[in-house]
């Protein structure tokens, strides 16, 4: 009980330390927040069931935190952190049931810190860091279910699995796996109807949001398909872009590897079909991989870099569990010792490439910007600036830094009508032509104009 009781200290020291160095290193060394971040708080501030890239749990994260903390940077890396360091916490409730020394399941966390998409990217809070807690919650019920078949569980499945879909639809991925996984066994006659139930709440939870996309076109799902190249018809995309995508991935997962060859002596691999912890596992790692290697095979479509972020969060286990008889005591020293290494190499190289270079999204004067817009808006305008127009970034930075917070439109187009008399207007874009068009003041901060339109 003492040896449990420390190991949990421990882990609790980790998650401690690991919160507060990846806050404290972008709060530095960063001048701006990251481009997907300020979207998120572009779209919190005028919150809706979906926007024009993704669905809405990431901005509603955002809007929470500017509600407590407003526009100080380090309040949203401390939101990200606490995303990631919140789904470790569930992996160390889940690796419970599945580990009878409790080493195991700690180490199988740690060997996490071996994946950049859990240390290096986690600075830049965006739908694929809004996902993790709500992949490893999934996950934790729907085993629950299985193991345990009560009512709760399957409901907090359906539940959590909503949320998730809220977060980013590469959650389906993970949806269908369990699915997979939970067909098979309805055809083993190993679950029985309670697990429908989860369906029901799903879709409760999901119905918002689809109701807006019929309403919008499903102009987050027409997104997706041009961030993957879906249209650019090129026989040979069905090829070269599963490589590209497998190669990255291999290369990404390198340190991972390394600290599982240092921890294991010896990599037997021999499946047993009747573990059904094992086959659980193997649903929950390696089905979702499959088939986005085949979305891509297939439709010769691009698979992004970031996409994965929660895919691996239980690939730890995974190696932990299939190789906890061939785990060797003695190089738990030297795992270890590596293990300081990378947690220590990850934020160095964060701040080193963070402070040498100068022309990243997170080196933007939006600060700066903001304030001579706002200065120029005082000398010419008497009411405040109650709304922005324009992109993500360069208006998504005028709403986070300007005081008033202003909500964000990526057009007024059908919605002029509805704007009040006392609500302040900027509208940024192409300087040319809003220079033309202004029919306020104009001022230009390369490379975006600002027509301001207000009550003089």
């Amino acid at each position: 009980m003492r040896e449990k009781k420390y190991i949990f200290n421990i882990f609790v020291i980790f998650l401690i330390l690991h919160l507060s160095i990846w806050t404290l290193v972008p709060s530095i060394t960063n001048i701006n927040l990251p481009l997907d971040t300020i979207e998120a708080l572009a779209w919190g501030s005028n919150l809706d069931w979906g926007f024009n890239k993704h669905p809405p749990l990431s901005a509603f994260f955002v809007e929470i935190f500017y509600k407590i903390f407003g526009n100080q940077d380090w309040a949203y890396y401390l939101l990200s952190q606490l995303f990631v360091c919140f789904a470790f916490f569930i992996l160390w409730i889940f690796q419970k049931e599945f580990f009878k020394e409790k080493i195991y399941g700690f180490l199988s966390i740690l060997l996490l810190e071996g994946i950049f998409y859990y240390n290096y990217t986690t600075p830049e809070f965006n739908v694929y860091i809004s996902q993790l807690p709500f992949w490893a919650l999934t996950v934790l019920f729907c085993w629950r279910g299985v193991a345990k078949n009560k009512y709760q569980d399957w409901l907090l499945f359906g539940f959590f699995a909503g949320l998730g879909v809220l977060g980013h639809y590469l959650f389906l991925y993970l949806l269908a796996a369990l699915s997979f996984f939970l067909i098979y066994l309805i055809n083993k006659k190993k679950l029985n109807y309670r697990c429908f139930f989860s369906i029901l709440v799903f879709f409760t939870v999901l119905a918002p949001h689809l109701f807006w996309l019929i309403e919008n076109n499903f102009v987050t799902l027409n997104y997706a398909f041009q961030r993957t190249g879906f249209k650019e018809i090129n026989i040979l995309n069905h090829l070269f872009f599963p490589t590209l995508f497998t190669g990255k991935q291999i290369g990404i997962l390198i340190p991972f590897f390394i600290m599982c060859f240092v921890l294991i002596s010896k990599f037997k691999i021999k499946i047993n079909l009747n573990d059904k912890k094992l086959l659980f596992l193997l649903s929950v790692n390696l089905i979702p991989l499959i088939l986005i290697l085949l979305t891509s095979f297939v439709l010769g479509v691009k698979i992004r870099t970031m996409w994965m972020t929660p895919f691996y969060l239980f690939l730890g286990i995974l190696f932990i569990y299939f190789f906890q008889k061939k785990i060797n005591v003695k190089k738990i020293k030297s795992f270890f010792i590596l293990f300081g290494i990378l947690f220590i190499l990850s934020p160095t190289i964060y701040s080193y490439v963070s402070i040498s270079q100068n022309d990243k999204r997170t080196d933007f004067p939006g600060k700066e910007i903001s304030y001579l817009v706002q200065n120029k808006w005082n000398k010419n305008v008497n009411n405040e600036i109650k709304i922005v127009v324009g992109d993500e970034w360069y208006a998504g930075n005028l709403s986070y830094h300007l005081n008033s917070r202003p909500k964000w439109f990526l057009s007024l187009e059908n919605k002029a009508s509805s704007l009040k008399n006392n609500e302040g207007v900027v509208y940024v874009g192409n300087p040319q032509i809003l220079k033309d068009i202004c029919p306020g003041v104009f001022g230009t901060i390369k490379p975006v104009g600002y027509c301001m339109i207000g009550q003089k």
